[in-house]
């Protein structure tokens, strides 16, 4: 087979065999009934699926980070009423019980595919939970990977689901390599926290020959079926030489000519301290606090809360913290926070701050929280709140922040809204971070698991730069910085670029702080600005990063 190219999302080199996953639950068949007792098979589906939902959980406390956000997210879709209700419906048709949940997440999905945005992403996941339920119920070994090979194997899949991989590490998979996904679906995301070289969007990966040894570049998007000697050597030499110039650059963040940036850690709580801290991550930029509340009937206590947050900013002494408030809602929907009335659309419906708005004791307990555990460190908590759209949403959280005793507010720039008026945005509160994840969604209308919008996903987009420099300029306006914290933040080329724009710090997964660190020592902010005008002068995402790439030439050691 010839060199096969994907989108690489994840930077390093893997080599070894190649492990095709296929999911092999068989389909129920269309006229399986059960044996007459509705009831009895309501409990059967219901013990089911409540059997996946605690697998999953566990499976997620044994993983940490952000693979126990997804799986407990995931683990909610197992126990929601509404798919609940559509298995029961079914089994009192005289439906079986395996059938019943065939069938009634399959219209479940066709309501998320046809939502988009969020809820399509999530089809993939919900396709999870049922092969799981399906195979309880039916006496199968649930899916699964080998935990453990002769030598680190290449994944090879169509597409990959949280709770397959959440438990594999670097020394059990080589690499990565699916024929669906996007720079931010969640095999992109686990891959980049685990260090593992990932290629998302490979047209006929799976048709690679199980066992044959693979080679993949995590940065380039290239999968080399049987490679030469010469190839593989050649491909660990530069890995070798690339991890050396990343082992030399240590300290804070800062270019060649002594200007700081920030180089910051994105966490989901106190379980990802540590790796934020063996990466040299000089604070939190984003720590998310969905964990605490995702999978609950309550709303955490305030005092659970500020343990969570104090056992953060006791890690970085002196640092900066920068937590997201709850963001819910679409994908991520609450037990104790049902939603209002139908949504056609729950991605562009009440998330993020509008639910926090519409609820106002979850946040009153949140900010209230924070500024407790503030007291009592000496680390510099910043505040923001998600999917902000208007000068009056930044005004009334700032407000809010201010009565909790909270000396710093700010606001995500995820909405093109915001970032067009900026500038009144800024006057509102004290910072920015730009959500480049979302931002891109919405700008360009874009599904960000759907493999085949991977274009319009791709942070190099010159109108996304374009609304980059407005947020940033707007920020500069009103003498507020704007840091980012999106994915992009951890692509080396990226972030010289994003600095050139006025970015003035960059939060990103752990494991890609060294090498945004070793891209940064090595040119000056005058290169960063020369190839950030240059990309805004491109009118395509490869015109951009070519054009980029002319301006800071320190980027061939590192094999980018």
């Amino acid at each position: 087979m010839t060199e096969l190219t994907g989108v690489g999302v994840s930077p390093g080199v893997g080599f070894g065999p190649g492990y095709v996953f296929t999911r092999e639950i068989p389909v129920p068949a269309p006229d399986a009934r059960h044996g007459g007792d509705a009831g009895a098979e309501r409990d059967r589906a219901a013990w089911a699926l409540q059997q996946v939902a605690a697998d999953l959980e566990e499976r997620g406390t044994r993983a940490g980070g952000d693979a126990q956000e997804i799986l407990n997210a995931q683990a909610l879709m197992a126990r929601d009423p509404g798919l609940a209700a559509e298995v029961a419906e079914l089994i009192e048709a005289g439906t079986s019980a395996a059938r019943a949940v065939y069938e009634g997440f399959g219209r479940y999905r066709e309501m998320l595919v046809e939502a988009g945005g969020y809820l399509g992403e999530r089809a993939a996941d919900l396709d999870d939970v049922r092969d799981r339920a399906v195979a309880v119920l039916e006496g199968l070994p649930m899916p699964g990977l080998p935990s453990r090979g002769p030598q680190p194997y290449v994944l090879i899949a169509r597409d990959l689901a949280p709770a397959d991989t959440a438990l594999l590490s670097k020394d059990v998979v080589a690499a990565f390599v699916t024929e669906q996904g996007g720079p931010t679906s969640h095999t992109a995301i686990l891959a980049r926290a685990m260090g593992v070289p990932a290629v998302v969007a490979c047209p006929a990966a799976t048709s690679i020959a199980p066992g044959t040894s693979v080679l993949v570049d995590g940065a380039s998007g290239l999968v080399r079926p049987a490679p030469s000697e010469e190839e593989v050597a050649t491909a660990r030499k530069t890995a070798a030489a690339r991890e050396a110039v990343l082992a030399a650059a240590t300290g804070p963040g800062m270019t060649a000519d002594g200007h700081a940036v920030p180089l910051l850690a994105n966490i989901g709580g106190p379980r990802d301290v540590d790796r934020a801290l063996e990466y040299g991550a000089e604070g939190v930029g984003l720590y998310r606090t969905e964990f605490l509340f995702l999978d609950r009937t309550t709303a955490p206590s305030e005092e659970e809360q500020e343990a969570a947050y104090l056992a953060v900013l006791d890690a970085f002494p002196g640092g900066r913290v920068v937590v997201r408030t709850l963001d819910a809602g679409a994908d991520k929907p609450l037990a104790f926070l049902p939603p209002s009335g139908e949504e056609p659309n729950p991605a562009l419906g009440q998330r993020g701050a509008r639910l926090l708005k519409a609820h106002p004791g979850i946040l009153n307990a949140q900010l209230g929280a924070l500024a407790r555990a503030a007291s009592r460190s000496s680390a510099k908590l910043q505040v923001m709140a998600p999917m902000v759209a208007t000068a009056e949403e930044a005004a009334w959280f700032a407000a809010a922040c201010r009565d909790a005793g909270l000396p710093s507010a700010g606001v995500m720039i995820e909405i093109p809204s915001a970032a067009l008026r900026a500038s009144d945005l800024a006057e509102q509160v004290d910072f920015f971070s730009l959500g480049t994840n979302d931002l891109a969604q919405y700008t360009f209308a874009a599904d960000r698991q759907v493999g085949a919008l991977t274009a319009l996903q791709d942070a190099w987009q010159p109108a996304l730069l374009d609304l980059i420099t407005l947020a940033v300029a707007g920020a500069v306006e009103r003498g507020k910085p704007c840091g980012v914290c999106g994915e992009a933040a951890g692509d080396p080329v990226l972030a010289c670029v994003l600095v050139g724009l006025g970015v003035t710090s960059l939060s990103m997964a752990a494991p890609a702080l060294p090498a945004v660190r070793a891209a940064l020592s090595r040119h000056t902010g005058e290169q960063c600005l020369l190839a950030a005008q240059a990309a805004l002068a491109a009118v395509s995402a490869q015109e951009a990063r070519a054009a980029a790439r002319v301006h800071l030439p320190g980027l061939a050691g590192l094999a980018l």
